[in-house]
Protein backbone atom coordinates (compact mmCIF):
# COMPACT_ATOMS: atom_id res chain seq x y z
CA UNK A 1 0.00 0.00 0.00
CA UNK A 2 1.47 3.36 -1.00
CA UNK A 3 2.35 5.71 1.81
CA UNK A 4 -0.07 8.47 0.71
CA UNK A 5 -2.89 5.91 0.67
CA UNK A 6 -1.93 4.73 4.17
CA UNK A 7 -1.85 8.32 5.36
CA UNK A 8 -5.31 8.94 3.94
CA UNK A 9 -6.63 5.75 5.56
CA UNK A 10 -5.10 6.69 8.92
CA UNK A 11 -6.58 10.18 8.70
CA UNK A 12 -9.96 8.70 7.81
CA UNK A 13 -9.85 6.35 10.80
CA UNK A 14 -8.80 9.16 13.13
CA UNK A 15 -11.66 11.33 11.93
CA UNK A 16 -14.15 8.49 12.50
CA UNK A 17 -12.76 7.79 15.96
CA UNK A 18 -12.88 11.48 16.81
CA UNK A 19 -16.51 11.73 15.69
CA UNK A 20 -17.39 8.61 17.67
CA UNK A 21 -15.76 10.10 20.79
CA UNK A 22 -17.65 13.34 20.30
CA UNK A 23 -20.96 11.45 19.99
CA UNK A 24 -20.23 9.48 23.16
CA UNK A 25 -19.19 12.67 24.98
CA UNK A 26 -22.35 14.45 23.87
CA UNK A 27 -24.47 11.46 24.90
CA UNK A 28 -22.87 11.53 28.35
CA UNK A 29 -23.71 15.21 28.73
CA UNK A 30 -27.20 14.84 27.31
CA UNK A 31 -28.05 11.73 29.33
CA UNK A 32 -26.56 13.00 32.56
CA UNK A 33 -23.84 10.36 32.48
CA UNK A 34 -26.19 7.37 32.34
CA UNK A 35 -27.62 5.20 29.62
CA UNK A 36 -31.03 5.37 31.23
CA UNK A 37 -33.03 7.88 29.20
CA UNK A 38 -36.64 7.10 30.14
CA UNK A 39 -37.28 9.87 32.64
CA UNK A 40 -40.78 10.29 33.91
CA UNK A 41 -42.18 13.37 32.21
CA UNK A 42 -43.42 14.67 35.55
CA UNK A 43 -39.82 14.82 36.82
CA UNK A 44 -38.44 16.88 33.93
CA UNK A 45 -37.83 20.60 34.16
CA UNK A 46 -36.44 22.73 31.34
CA UNK A 47 -34.57 25.96 32.01
CA UNK A 48 -32.90 28.46 29.72
CA UNK A 49 -32.14 32.17 29.63
CA UNK A 50 -31.61 34.92 27.09
CA UNK A 51 -29.91 38.28 27.46
CA UNK A 52 -31.99 41.44 26.94
CA UNK A 53 -29.95 42.82 24.06
CA UNK A 54 -32.85 44.24 22.11
CA UNK A 55 -35.15 42.69 19.53
CA UNK A 56 -33.88 39.24 18.44
CA UNK A 57 -32.58 38.61 14.96
CA UNK A 58 -33.26 35.72 12.59
CA UNK A 59 -30.40 33.65 14.02
CA UNK A 60 -31.80 33.99 17.57
CA UNK A 61 -35.22 32.91 16.37
CA UNK A 62 -34.22 29.92 14.25
CA UNK A 63 -31.41 28.86 16.58
CA UNK A 64 -33.25 29.06 19.90
CA UNK A 65 -36.59 30.80 20.27
CA UNK A 66 -38.53 28.66 17.81
CA UNK A 67 -37.28 25.59 19.67
CA UNK A 68 -38.23 27.18 23.01
CA UNK A 69 -41.84 27.46 21.83
CA UNK A 70 -41.92 23.77 20.93
CA UNK A 71 -40.42 22.69 24.27
CA UNK A 72 -43.33 24.19 26.20
CA UNK A 73 -45.58 21.67 24.45
CA UNK A 74 -43.33 18.70 25.30
CA UNK A 75 -42.34 19.27 28.91
CA UNK A 76 -44.56 19.81 31.96
CA UNK A 77 -42.29 22.33 33.69
CA UNK A 78 -40.45 25.01 31.68
CA UNK A 79 -38.72 28.17 32.90
CA UNK A 80 -37.37 30.92 30.66
CA UNK A 81 -35.47 33.83 32.15
CA UNK A 82 -34.51 37.20 30.73
CA UNK A 83 -31.00 37.21 32.17
CA UNK A 84 -30.38 40.91 32.69
CA UNK A 85 -27.60 40.27 35.23
CA UNK A 86 -25.58 38.58 32.49
CA UNK A 87 -25.99 41.75 30.42
CA UNK A 88 -24.18 43.89 33.01
CA UNK A 89 -20.83 42.32 32.19
CA UNK A 90 -20.63 45.61 30.27
CA UNK A 91 -21.76 49.05 31.54
CA UNK A 92 -25.47 49.58 30.93
CA UNK A 93 -27.83 52.53 30.93
CA UNK A 94 -30.49 51.37 33.45
CA UNK A 95 -33.35 52.82 31.42
CA UNK A 96 -32.09 51.22 28.21
CA UNK A 97 -31.61 47.90 29.98
CA UNK A 98 -35.17 48.01 31.29
CA UNK A 99 -36.51 48.88 27.84
CA UNK A 100 -34.50 46.05 26.29
CA UNK A 101 -35.81 43.65 28.92
CA UNK A 102 -39.42 44.49 28.07
CA UNK A 103 -38.60 44.29 24.36
CA UNK A 104 -37.25 40.79 24.91
CA UNK A 105 -40.36 39.75 26.83
CA UNK A 106 -42.50 41.07 23.97
CA UNK A 107 -40.32 39.19 21.49
CA UNK A 108 -40.63 35.92 23.39
CA UNK A 109 -44.41 36.24 23.54
CA UNK A 110 -44.54 37.11 19.85
CA UNK A 111 -42.48 34.00 19.03
CA UNK A 112 -45.06 31.82 20.72
CA UNK A 113 -43.87 31.58 24.32
CA UNK A 114 -47.04 31.18 26.40
CA UNK A 115 -46.81 32.44 30.03
CA UNK A 116 -49.67 30.07 30.89
CA UNK A 117 -47.42 27.14 29.97
CA UNK A 118 -44.02 28.43 31.10
CA UNK A 119 -42.59 30.50 33.93
CA UNK A 120 -41.25 33.61 32.22
CA UNK A 121 -39.34 35.91 34.56
CA UNK A 122 -36.58 38.48 34.90
CA UNK A 123 -33.36 37.15 36.40
CA UNK A 124 -32.49 40.16 38.57
CA UNK A 125 -35.90 39.99 40.30
CA UNK A 126 -34.71 36.69 41.82
CA UNK A 127 -31.32 37.94 42.99
CA UNK A 128 -29.92 40.47 45.46
CA UNK A 129 -30.92 44.04 44.77
CA UNK A 130 -27.26 45.07 44.97
CA UNK A 131 -26.12 45.79 41.43
CA UNK A 132 -22.41 45.15 41.90
CA UNK A 133 -22.13 42.16 39.58
CA UNK A 134 -21.03 44.24 36.62
CA UNK A 135 -17.42 44.78 37.71
CA UNK A 136 -16.63 41.06 37.85
CA UNK A 137 -19.39 39.85 35.55
CA UNK A 138 -17.10 38.36 32.92
CA UNK A 139 -15.53 36.13 35.58
CA UNK A 140 -18.68 35.17 37.48
CA UNK A 141 -20.82 34.60 34.38
CA UNK A 142 -20.40 30.77 34.31
CA UNK A 143 -21.09 30.52 38.06
CA UNK A 144 -24.21 32.68 37.78
CA UNK A 145 -25.39 30.56 34.87
CA UNK A 146 -24.83 27.34 36.83
CA UNK A 147 -26.61 28.80 39.86
CA UNK A 148 -29.68 29.59 37.76
CA UNK A 149 -29.77 26.06 36.37
CA UNK A 150 -29.40 24.41 39.78
CA UNK A 151 -31.66 26.77 41.75
CA UNK A 152 -34.73 25.50 39.91
CA UNK A 153 -33.52 21.87 39.91
CA UNK A 154 -33.47 21.93 36.13
CA UNK A 155 -33.14 18.56 34.44
CA UNK A 156 -32.78 19.79 30.85
CA UNK A 157 -31.20 22.86 29.23
CA UNK A 158 -31.70 23.57 25.50
CA UNK A 159 -28.36 24.34 23.85
CA UNK A 160 -26.63 24.11 20.50
CA UNK A 161 -23.83 21.59 19.96
CA UNK A 162 -21.18 24.28 20.45
CA UNK A 163 -22.64 25.13 23.88
CA UNK A 164 -22.77 21.66 25.41
CA UNK A 165 -19.55 22.29 27.34
CA UNK A 166 -21.22 25.21 29.11
CA UNK A 167 -23.24 22.70 31.09
CA UNK A 168 -20.18 20.98 32.51
CA UNK A 169 -19.81 23.40 35.43
CA UNK A 170 -23.45 22.97 36.46
CA UNK A 171 -23.12 19.19 36.20
CA UNK A 172 -19.89 19.18 38.22
CA UNK A 173 -21.36 21.41 40.92
CA UNK A 174 -24.48 19.24 41.20
CA UNK A 175 -22.42 16.07 41.52
CA UNK A 176 -19.93 17.56 44.01
CA UNK A 177 -22.66 19.06 46.21
CA UNK A 178 -24.64 15.82 46.26
CA UNK A 179 -21.55 13.78 47.15
CA UNK A 180 -20.31 16.26 49.76
CA UNK A 181 -23.57 16.40 51.70
CA UNK A 182 -24.80 12.87 51.01
CA UNK A 183 -28.07 14.09 49.61
CA UNK A 184 -29.35 13.94 46.03
CA UNK A 185 -30.59 17.50 46.01
CA UNK A 186 -29.63 18.57 42.50
CA UNK A 187 -30.25 16.54 39.34
CA UNK A 188 -27.42 16.66 36.82
CA UNK A 189 -28.83 18.83 34.02
CA UNK A 190 -28.83 17.32 30.56
CA UNK A 191 -28.43 19.11 27.27
CA UNK A 192 -31.36 19.31 24.90
CA UNK A 193 -29.51 19.57 21.61
CA UNK A 194 -31.15 21.85 19.09
CA UNK A 195 -31.30 20.61 15.52
CA UNK A 196 -31.62 24.16 14.18
CA UNK A 197 -29.05 25.22 11.63
CA UNK A 198 -26.78 28.18 12.38
CA UNK A 199 -27.62 31.36 10.51
CA UNK A 200 -24.67 33.19 9.02
CA UNK A 201 -24.22 36.86 8.27
CA UNK A 202 -25.77 37.82 4.94
CA UNK A 203 -22.72 39.92 4.13
CA UNK A 204 -20.01 37.65 5.52
CA UNK A 205 -21.09 34.00 5.58
CA UNK A 206 -17.90 33.02 7.38
CA UNK A 207 -19.33 34.49 10.61
CA UNK A 208 -22.60 34.13 12.51
CA UNK A 209 -25.45 36.61 12.11
CA UNK A 210 -25.00 39.18 14.87
CA UNK A 211 -26.56 42.34 16.25
CA UNK A 212 -23.11 43.85 16.52
CA UNK A 213 -22.42 43.54 12.80
CA UNK A 214 -21.66 47.05 11.49
CA UNK A 215 -23.20 46.25 8.10
CA UNK A 216 -26.91 47.04 8.11
CA UNK A 217 -27.63 44.50 5.37
CA UNK A 218 -26.02 41.63 7.29
CA UNK A 219 -28.73 40.95 9.86
CA UNK A 220 -32.47 40.35 9.67
CA UNK A 221 -34.48 41.37 12.74
CA UNK A 222 -37.90 40.19 13.81
CA UNK A 223 -39.14 43.78 13.41
CA UNK A 224 -37.98 44.05 9.77
CA UNK A 225 -40.72 44.75 7.26
CA UNK A 226 -41.29 42.45 4.27
CA UNK A 227 -39.52 45.04 2.10
CA UNK A 228 -36.57 45.13 4.52
CA UNK A 229 -36.28 41.35 4.35
CA UNK A 230 -36.51 41.27 0.56
CA UNK A 231 -33.76 43.88 0.19
CA UNK A 232 -31.43 42.16 2.65
CA UNK A 233 -31.87 38.76 1.03
CA UNK A 234 -31.42 40.27 -2.44
CA UNK A 235 -28.11 41.82 -1.36
CA UNK A 236 -26.88 38.69 0.40
CA UNK A 237 -23.39 37.60 -0.65
CA UNK A 238 -23.30 34.55 -2.93
CA UNK A 239 -20.74 33.78 -5.67
CA UNK A 240 -20.32 33.70 -9.45
CA UNK A 241 -22.02 30.33 -10.00
CA UNK A 242 -25.69 30.68 -10.87
CA UNK A 243 -26.81 27.15 -9.94
CA UNK A 244 -28.14 26.66 -6.41
CA UNK A 245 -26.31 23.93 -4.45
CA UNK A 246 -25.69 23.20 -0.79
CA UNK A 247 -21.96 23.11 -0.03
CA UNK A 248 -21.10 25.12 3.11
CA UNK A 249 -17.35 24.66 2.62
CA UNK A 250 -16.98 25.96 -0.92
CA UNK A 251 -20.23 27.94 -1.32
CA UNK A 252 -21.00 29.39 2.14
CA UNK A 253 -23.13 32.28 0.92
CA UNK A 254 -25.51 30.22 -1.21
CA UNK A 255 -25.57 27.47 1.43
CA UNK A 256 -26.58 30.02 4.06
CA UNK A 257 -29.56 31.00 1.91
CA UNK A 258 -30.48 27.33 1.48
CA UNK A 259 -30.33 26.82 5.25
CA UNK A 260 -32.53 29.89 5.84
CA UNK A 261 -35.00 28.72 3.20
CA UNK A 262 -35.15 25.21 4.69
CA UNK A 263 -35.69 26.54 8.21
CA UNK A 264 -38.33 29.07 7.14
CA UNK A 265 -40.25 26.53 5.07
CA UNK A 266 -39.75 23.68 7.60
CA UNK A 267 -38.13 21.42 4.99
CA UNK A 268 -34.81 19.60 4.67
CA UNK A 269 -31.95 21.32 2.83
CA UNK A 270 -32.20 18.69 0.08
CA UNK A 271 -35.81 19.68 -0.50
CA UNK A 272 -34.82 23.36 -0.55
CA UNK A 273 -32.21 22.63 -3.24
CA UNK A 274 -34.79 20.61 -5.16
CA UNK A 275 -37.22 23.54 -5.12
CA UNK A 276 -34.44 25.76 -6.47
CA UNK A 277 -33.86 23.53 -9.52
CA UNK A 278 -33.93 25.60 -12.67
CA UNK A 279 -33.47 28.89 -10.80
CA UNK A 280 -30.34 31.01 -10.73
CA UNK A 281 -29.23 32.52 -7.42
CA UNK A 282 -30.98 35.82 -8.16
CA UNK A 283 -34.33 34.12 -8.70
CA UNK A 284 -33.73 31.82 -5.76
CA UNK A 285 -33.25 34.82 -3.46
CA UNK A 286 -36.83 35.87 -4.23
CA UNK A 287 -38.02 32.40 -3.23
CA UNK A 288 -36.06 32.58 0.05
CA UNK A 289 -37.37 36.07 0.83
CA UNK A 290 -40.96 34.95 0.18
CA UNK A 291 -40.64 31.99 2.56
CA UNK A 292 -39.01 34.15 5.20
CA UNK A 293 -41.63 36.90 4.99
CA UNK A 294 -44.38 34.30 5.32
CA UNK A 295 -42.66 32.95 8.43
CA UNK A 296 -41.82 36.24 10.14
CA UNK A 297 -44.68 38.59 9.20
CA UNK A 298 -47.12 37.26 11.86
CA UNK A 299 -44.38 37.42 14.48
CA UNK A 300 -43.59 41.02 13.55
CA UNK A 301 -47.25 42.01 13.83
CA UNK A 302 -47.58 40.45 17.29
CA UNK A 303 -44.28 41.95 18.43
CA UNK A 304 -45.20 45.50 17.43
CA UNK A 305 -48.54 45.18 19.22
CA UNK A 306 -46.98 43.69 22.38
CA UNK A 307 -44.26 46.35 22.62
CA UNK A 308 -47.01 48.93 23.04
CA UNK A 309 -48.60 46.99 25.92
CA UNK A 310 -46.10 47.74 28.68
CA UNK A 311 -48.54 47.07 31.58
CA UNK A 312 -49.21 43.61 30.16
CA UNK A 313 -45.48 42.87 29.87
CA UNK A 314 -44.92 44.03 33.45
CA UNK A 315 -47.77 41.80 34.62
CA UNK A 316 -46.25 38.80 32.83
CA UNK A 317 -42.94 39.39 34.62
CA UNK A 318 -44.65 39.87 37.98
CA UNK A 319 -46.51 36.59 37.66
CA UNK A 320 -43.36 34.84 36.46
CA UNK A 321 -41.40 36.18 39.43
CA UNK A 322 -44.01 34.81 41.83
CA UNK A 323 -43.96 31.36 40.26
CA UNK A 324 -40.17 31.24 40.04
CA UNK A 325 -39.81 32.16 43.72
CA UNK A 326 -42.21 29.41 44.68
CA UNK A 327 -39.94 26.93 42.92
CA UNK A 328 -36.65 28.42 44.14
CA UNK A 329 -37.44 29.03 47.83
CA UNK A 330 -37.61 25.36 48.90
CA UNK A 331 -34.34 24.60 47.11
CA UNK A 332 -32.59 27.50 48.80
CA UNK A 333 -33.86 26.40 52.21
CA UNK A 334 -32.67 22.85 51.58
CA UNK A 335 -29.21 24.11 50.66
CA UNK A 336 -29.01 26.29 53.77
CA UNK A 337 -30.06 23.42 55.98
CA UNK A 338 -27.57 20.98 54.48
CA UNK A 339 -24.60 23.34 54.76
CA UNK A 340 -25.59 24.43 58.28
CA UNK A 341 -26.80 27.97 57.67
CA UNK A 342 -30.13 27.29 59.35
Amino acid sequence: MALPVRAKLARHLLVRLSRRFQRVHRKFLCDGGTSENKDSAAMCRVFSGIQPTGVPHLGNFLGALENWASLQERYPSVLYSVVDLHAVTQPQDPRALRANTLDMVASLLACGIDPRKVVLFQQSQMKSKQKNEGSVGLYTYPVLQAADILLYKSTHVPVGEDQVQHLELAQDLARIFNQRYGHTLFPQPRALLSSSRKVKSLRDPSSKMSKSDPQAMATIYLTDTPDDIAVKIRRAVTDFTSEVTYDPETRPGVSNLVSIHAAAAAIHVDEAVSRARGLDTAAYKSLVAEALVQKLAPIRERLIRLRAERPHLEAVLDEGRRKARELAAPTLQQVKRLVGFC
